[in-house]
């Protein structure tokens, strides 16, 4: 059995599912299942140092990367040379595993494999919840009327992650068969330190709770409800510091630290960048809680590491953990609304003892 990872990017900027993608062939890989990803060099405003049209090792795992050509449309990631190379290769692999909707290397590589009898599969990833299509809806319209639709419906099975993904296919009208699967996150080693160390990294009082974003920095992900909730907090009352990580558009992210310069939270929240491997451990388990008011959200990879890490969670219900983190007692879950998660907040910076139950 061999099967081929197709997904766009590879980049960061894309946030969870490029970490889904190397998570998952590392793990084929140890079951002794050949696998492989085939992607672009596409990297935001510039392409990644890579090697080209060659099978080289990148993250631990085999990857081919083609060289992609930027239309106007930059989501769309357009690759003539990634036909071309999948029309040449593909009968050299058993399953096609493909990842996002909307996109031109998982909508090429459907139609290629249905020409070359090859089953494929594909990851929804979110993009057909309500809020979703509303995003540059009258192009989503004409892509799935051409494309989409036609691909869906022929897959061999769609992935979906949560009960809510797959009433967004059904209500999408799509009839192909459908596997509800999580995804999965890797256990960490428990650094008693973490805490201690979190503070003294950032500067921060040994006794100021701290709050954790962990995402990629777009709108869709609602920081600005996360920081305007904070700027409406009893300071007084209430300490606390926010730890925003992550990376996004140069122009969103400045628009993020002029609105907390507005605020005057500039020294209650700290932007720490991109972060992985143990610095990105160190935030997990040295904060106090986490949260996350996106408006769109399949399986947010990084809500499940804070929950694996024992943090508790604060979600808006466009998380579709949401069901499962209140069945499981693991967090709070509110509306969409900046009071609505001011009064969250404050909960649970107020009662220790419930952050402790929760997590």
């Amino acid at each position: 059995m061999k099967i081929l990872h197709v997904v766009p990017s590879v980049s960061s900027f894309l946030g969870g599912p490029t970490t889904v993608v190397f998570n998952l062939v590392k793990a084929l890989l140890n079951k002794g299942i050949e696998a492989e990803i085939v992607t672009t060099n596409h990297n935001g405003s510039k392409p990644l140092d890579v090697p080209l049209y060659q099978k080289i090792e990148y993250k631990g795992v085999p990857v081919w990367f083609l060289p992609y050509f930027s239309p106007p449309l930059k989501e769309f990631i357009f690759s003539p040379a990634f036909t071309k190379w999948l029309w040449q290769n593909i009968k050299n692999y058993d399953i096609l595993d493909n990842y996002y909707l909307f996109s031109y290397a998982p909508s090429c590589a459907a139609q290629i494999a249905r020409w070359h009898n090859i089953p494929y599969t594909i990851r929804i990833q979110g993009q057909l919840t309500s809020w979703g299509l509303t995003q540059g809806k009258l192009k989503k319209q004409i892509y799935s009327m051409l494309v989409e639709r036609h691909n869906l419906n022929n897959a061999a099975v769609l992935h979906c992650t949560s009960e809510a993904e797959v009433e967004d296919v059904r209500r999408f009208g799509i009839q192909a068969p459908v596997v509800k699967l999580p995804l999965g996150v890797e256990e960490v080693s428990i650094n008693p330190q973490a805490v201690r160390q979190i503070h003294s990294a950032y500067g921060i009082s040994p006794h100021t709770p701290i709050i954790l974003f962990l995402s990629r920095l777009h709108h869709d992900k609602c920081p600005d409800m996360l920081i305007k909730a904070l700027s409406l907090m009893n300071t007084n009352c209430l300490d606390f510091h926010l730890l925003i990580a992550g990376e996004g558009e140069v122009g969103y992210v400045n628009y993020l630290k002029q609105l907390v310069k507005s605020l005057n939270l500039t020294n209650r929240i700290t932007f720490t960048g991109f972060v992985k491997n143990e610095s990105k451990n160190l935030l997990l388990q040295g904060a106090d809680l986490f949260v996350l008011p996106s408006r769109a959200e399949n399986f947010s990879i990084s809500t499940a590491e804070a929950m694996a890490a024992g943090k508790p969670v604060i979600v808006t219900p466009g998380v579709q953990q949401a069901p499962e983190i209140i069945a499981a007692d693991a967090g709070l879950v509110v509306e969409e609304d900046v009071n609505a998660l001011k009064l969250a907040i404050s909960r649970l910076l107020t009662y220790p003892k419930l952050r402790q139950e929760l997590g």
